[in-house]
């Protein structure tokens, strides 16, 4: 148990830790360029790929979809109930209470814990979940709601042309399948470096009140999960995915939303830390509820 534990989290928190470390011995890192290399290029060839190369059934990946969007509503349910009951403003604290790391943190350890058919699940939740906090999260945060932000991002394209082939069974051409893996394949790597330095880039403040909406975010969290993979009657690999991704930290995105409006971008970044640190001393736990207490062999 424990080195399967370990072969899965290990991974993930070395490379994020040398974006870390990069960062805190002042190497030059342009975050804004990896990020939109990884959002516009990275994530968009690796839905294509995997979506288009692993064998999983349409109705899996509606069940996925029926479980993100469940999980969102919950969190979002219970971060509104609270955030109303202790008189906090909405558009800091209610999409960091909603919106978890399904990107930069979920995509890897699906990965690593269930192989490419837990990442191609995983993806299926991450797309749901990144098209909710692009839209109404970001409607949240500046009080206006975009529908532009959702046409101009490049993963929902990849996703609309890889059910497009699914569908009509239509197989890339060898050339430019080679092309969209090579592509995709930097995504994860690239994700767990920006991870990495945009924890080291963080001025968190308020961190009392930080850490309490971060607990809670992760305790929402985990217990939409359980509640949405018995609802949906779900099992095995796809019940592991769903409970892992509901059970992710606070989203960068959210922190780099806050600041762009000027919603209290050092508490938010705060949550992001707290709650970063939170999941990394949960994820024995999580990823063991995850296997149902039987790791897969590594």
């Amino acid at each position: 148990m424990i080195s399967s534990l370990f072969a899965v989290i290990a991974p993930v928190f070395l490379v994020a830790g040398i974006g870390y470390l990069w960062v805190r011995v002042r190497w030059p890192f342009d975050t804004e360029m990896i990020t939109r290399l990884s959002t516009t290029i990275g994530v968009p060839f690796l839905v294509l790929d995997v979506m288009t190369r692993v064998d999983l059934t349409t109705t899996a990946l509606a069940s996925m979809a029926a479980a993100a969007t469940l999980s969102v509503l919950i969190m979002a349910t219970a971060g509104l109930i609270l955030l109303r009951a202790l008189r906090l403003p909405l558009p800091p604290y209610l999409p960091a209470l909603t919106f978890g790391n399904t990107g930069n943190m979920g995509l890897p350890l699906c990965l690593f814990a269930f192989g490419e058919a837990g990442l191609a699940l995983a993806i299926a939740f991450f797309v749901v979940t990144a098209t909710l906090n692009f839209t109404l999260g970001v409607a949240v945060a500046s009080g206006q709601f975009a529908m532009r932000a959702l046409v101009k991002t490049p993963v929902i394209w990849a996703l609309a042309l890889a059910l497009v082939l699914r569908v009509t069974g239509t197989p890339l051409p060898a050339f430019l399948a080679n092309t969209v893996e090579l592509l995709g394949g930097i995504t994860i790597p690239l994700m767990l470096l920006a991870l990495g330095a945009a924890l080291a880039n963080l001025r968190p403040g308020g961190l009392g009140r930080a850490a309490g909406l971060s607990a809670f975010k992760l305790a929402v969290g985990l217990g939409a999960g359980l509640l949405v993979v018995w609802a949906l009657g779900l099992t095995g690999t796809i019940r592991g995915v769903v409970l892992i991704e509901a059970t992710m930290p606070v989203a960068v995105f959210n922190y780099l939303f806050a600041q762009r409006y000027d919603n209290r971008p050092e508490e938010v970044a705060g949550m992001v830390l707290s709650s970063s640190l939170m999941a990394l001393v949960l994820l024995p736990g999580l990823l063991w509820l995850a296997w149902e207490g039987t790791p897969p062999p590594v």
